[in-house]
């Protein structure tokens, strides 16, 4: 009998337990619905597309999404109107996106442009050596790519079978005008008489015809001076330089207008940088910008001189040219070097670039208004150097604005936008009691047909 007690309290226990855990549940249940309670689904591709029940989007295939009842935020609780797209994101979810955010702050100096440079030669000052004729080299003199070379520094020698003729001929001219040479072998001293004309004539013409040969006008004078015929030219340094490139070698046979050498002053050198295009109009001729070789230390001024107009195909950015001296030779060619400009315009209230979402129609940031509440709001920029943009209006000093995962929080911003606004298309209709003319695409059928037009435009005939 007891047994029978025992067992009919036990299962009696087990009852209301079951029952109290089921209304437990119930209620857990129908809080968590209210909660997320489903509004209506959506086109994950078109927002704008609504439909009332779960289902397959028409025109992408894709599983419509559902969009849920949020629960008021704060800022709505205590009546405070919000604009249009502003979205409530929780800190879990911010720190999961990688949303973080920025404050607004006023800039008072001049902000710098910070741009890599590339050392190259001057054009002007790169000097090519050329043959005149043909020949063979005999020999060179300390000619490697490279080496610092003096001017008039002998660099080869070469025999060409046309420069024979030519020097004999300048030995005679020589003879015939006594004193018609000067120091460099080239200037003439006018004497009377129609013959000294001549022969003055004729010297300059055998000098001029040298030169094209390839012979310098020290080798020229001394040959004036000697009255000896060369075994060779002498091929010299023009310039005080380096060697660039070296064509030649001991006894190579050689072409007309072939370079033998190309020697580059490198006293004053040109730096090319990349800029953008916006960028551009605060490069000005004249101005000063400071040029750094970072792994030495060194800091060199260099001039504006000109930005070229030709636009780079790949990285669509504008050459900026800068001409700097070079002492002790520091700038070599193809050295990359920082260059700091400070931009002419004046201070004001910046942001970090990532923060502006630019559509070309109009500028905008998102604006915290509370722990996790971002407002939209337009904004009108100014100047844009490095990672930092200029606001002119829109913000106050101190605000924050979403400076990381700006495209996230503005995606679902435009979700709950269109959301908000009414749907300009009727949710879809899968009713199979309606024609299939009636439901149209969005039942999946096909194209709806409408005699009406053409009765109401051909209305049928009357007969008696």
């Amino acid at each position: 009998m007891k047994k029978t007690i025992y067992a009919v309290v036990i299962g009696l226990l087990m009852i209301l337990s079951y029952v109290a855990g089921w209304r437990h549940t119930a209620r857990h249940a129908t809080a968590s619905t209210t909660a997320r309670r489903v509004l209506y689904w959506v086109d994950p591709m078109h927002p704008d597309y609504k439909s009332d029940h779960p289902g397959i989007a028409p025109d992408c295939g894709m599983k419509l999404e559902p969009v849920y009842a949020e629960p008021a935020t704060s800022s709505m609780a205590a009546g405070v109107p919000l604009p249009a797209g502003t979205v409530g994101i929780d800190t879990d979810k911010q720190q999961l996106f990688g949303i973080h955010v920025a404050p607004v702050e006023r800039s008072g100096a001049a902000p710098v442009i910070r741009v890599v440079g590339r050392v190259v030669p001057e054009d002007t000052r790169v000097y090519r050596i050329n043959s005149g004729s043909e020949g063979f080299v005999r020999e060179t003199y300390n000619d490697s790519v490279g080496v610092l070379v003096k001017k008039d520094q002998k660099l080869a020698a070469y025999y060409g079978p046309e420069f024979l003729a030519v020097a004999s001929g300048f030995l005679a001219a020589t003879e015939r005008v006594p004193g018609a040479t000067g120091k460099d072998g080239s200037r003439t001293v006018p004497f009377p008489g129609s013959l000294a004309k001549q022969g003055v004539s004729s010297l300059q013409g055998y000098s001029d015809r040298l030169r094209n040969l390839g012979m310098s006008d020290v080798q020229i004078k001394q040959m004036a001076d000697n009255r000896q015929l060369p075994e060779s030219i002498d091929v010299v340094a023009p310039v005080d330089g380096f060697i660039l490139a070296r064509n030649i070698a001991p006894g190579e046979h050689f072409g007309h207008a072939t370079e033998f050498y190309r020697i580059a002053d490198l006293s004053r050198v040109w730096i090319l940088a990349d800029i953008f295009g916006s960028e551009a109009q605060y490069f000005r001729p004249g101005a000063m910008a400071r040029v750094t070789l970072s792994d030495r230390g060194k800091t060199f001024m260099a001039r504006v001189s000109n930005v070229l107009p030709q636009v780079d195909p790949s990285t669509r950015t504008l050459k900026l040219r800068l001409e700097a001296d070079n002492p002790q030779f520091a700038l070599r060619p193809d050295m990359f070097v920082d260059v700091e400009l400070t931009a002419p315009v004046t201070g004001g209230l910046t942001v970090p670039l990532d923060a502006l979402i630019d559509s070309g129609r109009e500028r905008r940031v998102f604006v915290e208004r509370s722990s996790g509440v971002f407002e939209p709001r337009e904004v009108q920029t100014g100047w844009r150097f490095g990672d930092r943009v200029q606001i002119v209006h829109g913000l106050a000093e101190g605000e924050r604005v979403v400076a990381a995962g700006t495209f996230l929080v503005d995606s679902e911003s435009r979700l709950k936008s269109a959301a908000q606004t009414p749907s300009k298309q009727p949710p879809r209709e899968n009713n199979p009691a309606k024609p299939k003319s009636e439901r149209g695409l969005a039942a999946g059928g096909g194209e709806v047909k409408h005699p009406a037009p053409y009765l109401a435009s051909n209305p049928p005939e009357r007969r008696p």
